[in-house]
């Protein structure tokens, strides 16, 4: 989000960007300010990281389901929404909120809206809820999504429009990493860089190890990517990118089928709604069904 002077609440938003969330819980609940706007985007920040860390009975439990402001309502809703099986319930107060959103301030609730579309894989319905927002945020999840579809030639777009804003900024990097491994080639050397000069200014997080795994493995250097890969399950162990990339890791390096087995398992046990999990299932019922069809009678 743009904005005029220095930003105090830069570090807040910048820990979150770049996945080192606790950093962003503690820099929030230390900084000072005094503006009540900027009090909120404070808390939604803080509150986006509780989430990222799946910490949900901590937003659910404090922002209040009727009178916290709507940026903190959208962040809650979220928060419903990843928590709870019944997702269609969610999805229709999104959609009800959506239609009732007449506040042009509130730009966190398309933000959250494009989050919880992708999350459904209605890529199509992302892009058009962040059509009217204007950030650099809404830019980068807009990006993701055109990779998503892939439509290339958009997100270049987008991309240039971001990097028209603001060059230098984290989200703008992270989404020239994006385009940069989605394009391949030469440009996965230039997306690990991109990844390496962030971890030098700030420290290793599970995305940016992730992100260099990804650039690795795309060229097929299994050691390398085993390496950081073992950084990213020390950092945090139950990562769900980390144990999908450690799946494909092992399965590449020939190791037993326990070891990807194990990580499978642990991803079943503890990401049921993740996208692996529920592709991975969708196969497994697909094959039993094709078992019994040809079953002898």
């Amino acid at each position: 989000m743009a904005q005029a002077g220095v930003d105090e609440l830069f570090d807040v938003k910048n820990f979150y960007y770049l996945g080192l969330y606790q950093q962003c819980i503690n820099e929030a609940q230390k900084a000072k300010v005094t503006d009540a706007d900027k009090k909120v985007e404070r808390d939604v920040f803080m509150y986006r990281a509780y989430i990222c860390q799946k910490k949900y009975s901590i937003v659910l439990d404090e922002i209040s389901k009727s009178s916290a402001p709507a940026q903190l309502q959208a962040v809650r809703l979220f928060a419903q929404y990843l928590s709870s099986p019944d997702k269609a319930s969610s999805m229709k107060a999104l959609n009800e909120a959506l239609l009732g959103n007449v506040d042009v301030n509130n730009l966190m609730l398309p933000i959250i809206a494009a989050n919880m579309y992708y999350e459904e894989k209605d890529y199509d319905s992302a892009i058009k809820a962040l059509h009217s927002t204007e950030s650099l945020e809404a830019s980068a999840v807009t990006v993701q999504c055109l990779l998503a579809i892939h439509r290339l030639d958009l997100a270049k777009k987008e991309l240039k429009v971001m990097q028209e804003k603001d060059e230098d900024s984290t989200l703008t990097q992270l989404a020239q990493a994006w385009f940069n491994i989605y394009v391949g080639g030469d440009k996965l050397q230039d997306a690990y860089y991109i990844f390496q000069e962030m971890i030098d200014k700030n420290q290793s997080s599970s995305l940016l190890l992730n992100g260099q795994a990804a650039c690795f493995m795309a060229q097929g250097k299994w050691e390398e990517a085993e390496s950081v890969l073992q950084e990213a399950m020390d950092k945090d162990s139950n990562c769900p990118e980390t144990l999908v990339n450690m799946v494909l890791l092992s399965q590449q390096q020939g190791k037993p089928a326990e070891v990807s087995n194990r990580y499978i398992s642990q991803l079943k046990t503890s990401h049921q709604n993740h996208c692996f999990v529920t592709d991975l299932q969708d196969k497994e019922n697909d094959f039993a069904r094709l078992v019994l069809q040809y079953a002898p009678a």
